[in-house]
């Protein structure tokens, strides 16, 4: 990421919108004044953005996929910069109803559209949008848990948390859905859960690395999924990985990096282990916090914490992922202690870290300010870690 000043002067959440099939279509972004009297340049925080989203990134001669950004912007003062600054696709400003009573705030809106800014509807009022603005919005955000807008926009529902408001949601007649659905119940501890084949290739072979042992044993473990062992090689070989050679099988992927560094990228093999597309919001959940945490930790200099901060990003949704509580995944997972100490314990000296990152994905300017402050970072910071994580993530996939 370049060097963006306007980055000092925000809070940025993000959640993911998706659809249907529970594919990943989109983002939102969650982005407020890091102090009440903060003064947003909106073409720079654009600019900042678009490092991330536009124009899309490039991976092997092909854009990645993005879709649409809608920008959850608080405060007027903001609302306003940024729409002044007339933001091009793929982005979208998310309008509070309310604004469609003023006047000058109306025409400001229109003139907008008009220069071919997407709008999103938000929130609830007596004036619909084609009453107030006809044809200026093309999609209207809904919380989960209340009634859809009236027809005629497409509709988004926000706020989900688990994968019954999802469902909720689509059977009232939502077309995408935005948040993070990572709160539903385990399963009583004791349960036998129901690992995915592919997952049990991936926990053998990180067991053996642990061991290290030969690099016989471990081709023979991989040889057992062939797609696993290509989905490897895949991530070694991106550009987020930048490796200056190509990794062309696993024996050489050791050689190149090692037991430890190899074992990093296996912790992310694990959570793209499965084929349940109902698990792809959590999987996509878990890349952004280890690649995150992992950023976060790049001032200390220190490889190894580094690559567990990775680990313990990627891990902290493991539960979600084999539907067993951490207590018992410390058993059958290995994982460095102070990764344990962060995931069974809420200690160590990761946790403030991780701590950060969910705030983040609360999109609370509040609590992200806290939780910043906590680690003694500045919102310029935890913004570049944040965004320059994103990046590689879509990189990654």
């Amino acid at each position: 990421m370049q060097d963006h000043p306007v980055l000092a002067h925000v809070t940025i959440g993000h959640a993911p919108v998706m659809d249907v099939r529970r594919a990943i279509v989109g983002a939102r972004l969650g982005i407020a004044p890091a102090r009440s009297d903060a003064s947003v340049d909106g073409r720079a925080l654009l600019a900042a953005l678009s490092e991330v989203w536009q124009p899309p990134p490039l991976h092997a001669g092909k854009a990645t996929p993005g879709g649409m950004v809608s920008l959850n912007l608080v405060g007027e003062p903001l609302f306003r910069a940024v729409l002044a600054a007339k933001p091009a696709a793929p982005f979208a400003i998310e309008v509070p109803r309310f604004l469609l009573g003023d006047s000058a705030s109306a025409a400001a809106l229109r003139a907008a559209s008009d220069a071919g800014v997407n709008l999103w509807l938000k929130g609830r009022g007596e004036s619909t949008a084609t009453e107030a603005m006809p044809g200026k919005f093309g999609h209207a955000l809904f919380d989960h848990d209340e009634p859809p807008p009236a027809p005629g926009l497409h509709a988004v529902a926000s706020g989900v948390q688990t994968s019954a408001d999802i469902d909720v949601a689509f059977k009232r007649g939502a077309v995408a859905v935005t948040g993070w659905p990572l709160h539903d119940e385990l399963p009583k501890s004791g349960q036998r859960p129901r690992v995915a084949p592919e997952m049990h290739v991936v926990l053998e072979l990180m067991q053996r690395i642990d061991r290290e042992e030969s690099i016989d044993r471990l081709e023979a473990t991989l040889k057992g999924d062939p797609s696993l062992a290509y989905r490897l090689l895949r991530y070694l070989n991106s550009a987020a990985f930048g490796l200056r050679v190509e990794i062309t099988t696993f024996r050489h992927a050791l050689q190149m990096l090692g037991y430890h560094k190899l074992k990093r990228w296996l912790s992310l093999l694990l959570m793209w282990a499965s084929k349940d597309a109902s698990l792809t919001p959590v999987m996509f959940a878990a890349l952004r916090r280890g690649l995150l945490m992992e950023e976060l930790g790049r001032g200390s200099g220190d490889a190894e914490m580094r690559s567990e901060m990775f680990i313990c990003g990627v891990f902290s949704l493991l539960d979600r992922m084999l539907k067993q509580p951490f207590a018992e995944l410390l058993s059958s997972v290995p994982m460095p202690e102070r990764v344990g100490q962060a995931l069974s314990s809420n200690a160590g000296p990761y946790m403030p870290y991780l701590e950060l990152a969910r705030a983040i994905e609360s999109g609370s300017g509040h609590d992200i300010g806290e939780a910043t402050a906590a680690l003694m970072l500045g919102p310029a910071e935890v913004n570049r870690a944040l965004l320059t994580s994103l990046l590689a993530a879509r990189q990654l996939e």
